[in-house]
């Protein structure tokens, strides 16, 4: 069975639902509160739930965060083999919640961005494997690079799969061009589809994305909508989601990520893949918090009551 690495940094989420995000140089009370561990963990736990042996490719530090982290990461089972580095530690990231379920983010950087090349060269990553890369891996000056290097020297029989995340325009051009360039799957959401692609039609987007070269297969999320899948230099096709109650969408699109690279290395058609993983990103959206993936019997036991 293939294992899925994920190089999308582990951090620790507060979460805080707020009736309405404050004024500047104001303030808010907050209606519930939640901390745990979030960013990379939502895909990396996703994955686990539904099988798959999972590898956390990042750092972690010292402290109450990274111990939290490091719990976290052992009770889904997931590796973390990189050593810790000893005077940082694990990044937070606050997550103020709205009522419609809309997230705002302020994040902290720490021992996750002190990866070096040599961490990621010891990982024992064989034909087969996937490789999750997030926008954030390729961003920031220095750790950037060294993944960018890690990942043109892959067998090309290793699966990376790229999201660009929230802030994709805050990339370095070339660092997106070099990422794309060695990306066989790139899932991203309606809004970065159509600023990769300038369409604003998420068929069109997939459709024109699938082109970008000779191994880009392509999976737009769109909300309520489901998503689309577009394989290499083929139309896109619309896979449809699922009605749910809509309680906070915090790590959705990182639950429809590991679910459907799961889905993908088990052997599934990507169409298939894009549906499992569309009803689980329903149950997680259902439910308070990031890393609030389903298991497979959850995900099995909802479709058939469809």
């Amino acid at each position: 069975m293939p294992r899925l690495f994920c190089l999308d940094t582990v951090l620790v989420d507060v979460v805080l639902k707020v009736a309405a995000l404050p004024t500047r140089a104001g303030d808010t009370l907050a209606r519930e509160q939640l901390i745990t561990t979030g960013g990379g963990f939502n895909a990396m736990s996703a994955a686990a739930r539904h099988g798959l042996g999972v590898v956390y490719a990042g750092r972690l530090g010292v402290g109450p965060f990274a111990s939290m982290a490091e719990a976290s990461l052992k009770s889904e089972h997931i590796a973390a083999p990189i050593e810790r580095n000893s005077s940082l530690d694990t990044g937070i990231c606050v997550v103020l919640v709205e009522p419609d379920a809309e997230r705002s983010f302020v994040s902290s950087r720490g021992a996750e961005d002190t990866l070096r090349a040599t961490d990621l060269v010891a990982l024992d990553v064989r034909d087969g494997d996937y490789v999750l890369v997030s926008g954030y891996n390729v961003m920031y000056l220095g750790v950037a690079e060294v993944v960018l290097a890690w990942l043109a020297q892959l067998p090309d029989e290793v699966v990376v799969a790229f999201d660009p995340a929230t802030r994709m325009v805050d990339i370095p051009a070339e660092n997106l061009e070099a990422v794309l360039a060695r990306t066989d799957w790139l899932i991203c959401n309606a809004t970065e589809g159509a600023t990769l692609s300038r369409n604003p039609d998420v068929l069109e987007s997939a459709s024109l994305l699938a082109t970008m070269s000779d191994r880009l297969n392509v999976l737009i999320r769109n909300g309520a909508n489901g998503c689309v899948v577009a394989t290499n230099h083929r139309v896109a096709s619309i896979v449809d989601g699922f009605t749910t109650e809509v309680v906070d969408l915090n790590g959705a699109g990182d639950v429809h990520n590991g679910v459907f690279l799961t889905e993908l290395a088990g052997g599934q058609t990507p169409y298939d893949a894009a549906r499992w993983a569309n009803a689980a990103a329903a149950i997680a959206i259902s439910r308070f918090g990031p890393a609030s993936g389903p298991t497979r019997e959850e995900v099995a036991a909802f479709i058939a009551n469809v």
